[in-house]
């Protein structure tokens, strides 16, 4: 996603984090005890934990050809109805939700798409309860398996995902689930609903930055095959570190998830680039033309959607792309979600099958092997820019 914030921050923010051990929550306590009245004991949070996993995996099997147990319309969340349960507006949420995810199975399969089996659970990681309200902290970890799998290309895409669920005690006591809020700055998950968050564009250090050309999402796509061998680059390298740090962060590098801003989806990108061979253009911070980034100071390119596109077209490092589907491992993608001509969002290939389909891993929200079939499905009124590394 994008990013422009303050380098200060940015550091002060990232060694905090570092030093504390931990990611940069709010001061819950996991398994505390709870005070407050009505109390939440350990036999409620076990119940909150069941009620978003059913939840999210009734979210995730409105993408799967055959929805789980084989009932049309069949949903976890209907056996919730006692002392932890939806209220009455979550549930249509809910409706609406499932209804905009069968749309975007439906467009999958226009796409040639299909998910055969689906595995979600949730790991409830915080509770927080003031008088009749509770807040209650998850994380989603869902896999998802890919129908008509050919040779070597991937069996599997798979994301993690934080979440906030709020509860409401009624006079009884019972709890009823009122609303669900996705924390990772992108909204990027492939059952998630919520719209992504647009940062304010950014602006050039100068008058003159290269503009990419918008890349085309249609199939087929014409021939563009990609010579691995004329750059010197290590394609594979750049593939294998997406697929080992796209859910365990590298500690060499600041972590941006979470902390607004956009996210670390460039800082992933281009921390994979430069496994596989990119080099550093050490100068300012801003100045566009320069490209840096480890554990203390990172420029804007290296961070950043649209300084990152600046950068790589200026530097010759990239070239643009007619059509998406033209890409091969190791070449990224990035979006443009309300079409402004800021660009929003970072991707890298990792994968490509033998139809002729990428498949993109990424950060905020944290994704492996996501097809990008699947991304124009899931929308269809961005604006793409794809580059040849």
């Amino acid at each position: 996603m994008s990013r422009k914030r303050s380098r200060t921050t940015i550091i002060t923010a990232a060694a905090a984090s570092v030093v504390a051990g931990v990611a940069l929550l709010p001061n819950w306590s996991a398994g505390a005890a709870v005070t407050d009245d009505p109390k939440v004991d350990p036999t409620t949070r076990a119940t909150f934990q069941r009620l978003a996993d059913a939840v999210f995996t009734d979210r995730t099997q409105a993408l799967v050809d055959k929805a789980e147990g084989g009932k049309k319309g069949h949903r976890l969340t209907s056996g919730f109805s006692g002392k932890v349960r939806l209220s009455g507006t979550q549930s249509r949420h809910e409706n609406t939700a499932l209804s905009e995810l069968s749309g975007r199975k439906a467009r999958l399969a226009q796409l040639g798409e299909k998910y055969s089996a689906a595995d979600t659970s949730v790991k409830l990681d915080a509770t927080q309860v003031k008088g009749r309200n509770a807040t209650v902290a998850v994380t989603e970890t869902t896999t998802l398996t890919y129908e008509k799998v050919k040779g070597s290309e991937p069996k599997t895409t798979g994301f993690q995902a934080h979440h906030e669920l709020t509860f409401k005690a009624g006079r009884d006591g019972d709890w009823q689930l009122t609303g669900i809020r996705d924390t990772d700055d992108g909204y990027l998950a492939v059952n998630q609903v919520a719209k992504p968050a647009v940062a304010a564009p950014a602006t050039a250090a100068d008058d003159g930055p290269p503009e990419a050309a918008r890349s085309a999402t249609t199939r087929p796509a014409p021939a563009k095959p990609k010579n691995f061998s004329a750059t010197g680059y290590d394609y594979k390298a750049m593939a294998a570190y997406a697929q080992k740090y796209w859910s365990k962060y590298n500690p060499d590098y600041p972590n941006f998830n979470g902390q607004g801003a956009g996210g670390d989806c460039t800082n992933f990108v281009s921390q994979s680039l430069k496994a596989g061979g990119w080099k550093h253009v050490p100068g300012y911070t801003s100045d566009f033309h320069k490209w840096f980034g480890n554990s203390e100071i990172q420029s804007d390119s290296f961070i950043g959607v649209n300084e990152f596109s600046w950068f790589a077209l200026s530097s010759k490092r990239v070239t643009s792309l007619a059509n998406v589907y033209q890409m091969d491992v190791g070449d990224v993608l990035q979006m443009d979600f309300d079409k402004d001509g800021s660009k929003d969002h970072s991707m890298i290939v990792t994968s490509r099958n033998s139809q002729g389909v990428p498949y993109v891993t990424y950060h905020s929200t944290n994704t492996y092997n996501r097809s990008v079939a699947s991304i124009i499905a899931s929308y269809p009124n961005a604006a793409y820019y794809a580059y040849r590394t």
